[in-house]
């Protein structure tokens, strides 16, 4: 845990004093459903109005915006959250100012893969792209990684594909000696969410469709995922070697772009391209 000097603990107190202040003046009472009542010298909505709508005292919410140092839980934020009408992003900045880790985005949210995004994966052409989510589901890949990987309509998840899928498995040149970091990774990913019940959805239908991948998880190995060079021999264009960067979306920060160049100093550029030309001219 890191420790905040005292210049920065008085900032950062300074700055939701502000920030509480400013969402609320910009609130009226017709805007969360109050009946103003009698006549109103400043704008927005008052203080002891926020602590009711939030269910709290308002001595308390008093203190807490003028940023005295008291004790603030995730509940209690929640509903002050909920009471000026935050937005998902000034959610996790009121989390910040008060010195809490801001809670980890709604995986709930739509899995619509924006045009913007798709377009980014199209033009990652010649090489092969992959937009998964954190429980690494595919929620969009071009045609390149169809084409290199072997990924097909019944592909839905990196990992359970990395284990299930006969074709993938056998192009990959070093699948049995990567299997143990990419489970550890999996767990490392699974633990920042210990109450996500699609986690342990993912892992259950693993454990039942491969023993191998069972085996691993049981091992209980927790590694970071690395910028790593994934290498492949695809049956028609030989051994394809590519840097594997990973990208978090800015706005969906939930949803990571996994991208593939071709290595500097291998073939595989030309490869992949000689193999995308074919598979366009092929006939129908």
């Amino acid at each position: 845990m890191t420790i905040e000097s005292p210049a920065v603990t008085r900032s950062r107190r300074e700055q939701l004093r502000d920030f509480l202040r400013t969402r609320r003046a910009r609130l009226t009472p017709s805007d969360v459903g109050i009946a103003a009542v009698g006549r109103r010298r400043t704008p927005g909505l008052r203080r002891e109005e926020v602590a009711t709508l939030a269910g709290v005292g308002v001595s308390w919410y008093t203190w807490l915006e003028q940023g005295r140092n008291i004790n603030v839980s995730t509940e209690v934020l929640d509903a002050i959250g909920a009471a000026l009408r935050l937005t998902e992003p000034e959610r996790s900045h009121l989390y910040l100012l008060a010195g809490l880790n801001p809670p980890p985005p709604d995986g709930a949210r739509d899995t619509d893969v924006p045009a913007e995004l798709r377009h980014l994966l199209d033009a990652w052409r010649p090489g092969p792209a992959v937009l998964r989510d954190r429980y690494w589901n595919l929620l969009a890949i071009n045609e390149t990684a169809q084409t290199v990987f072997g990924f097909g309509d019944a592909d839905h998840n990196c990992l359970i594909s990395f284990f299930t899928n006969a074709r993938y498995r056998g192009m990959h040149m070093h699948w049995n000696s990567v299997a143990p970091a990419v489970v550890a990774a999996f767990r490392a990913d699974a633990a920042h969410f210990p109450g996500d019940p699609e986690f342990g959805r993912v892992v259950d239908d693993l454990s039942t469709a491969s023993p191998e991948f069972a085996e691993l998880w049981a091992r209980h190995e927790v590694g970071a995922a690395v910028q790593a060079v994934k290498a492949v021999r695809h049956p028609e264009a030989g051994e394809l070697f590519f840097d594997t960067t990973t990208l978090a979306v800015a706005d969906r920060p939930d949803w990571f772009l996994v991208l593939y160049n071709p290595q500097p100093g291998t073939e595989t550029a030309d490869r992949v391209d000689r193999l995308s030309r074919s598979r366009l001219t092929a006939p129908a």
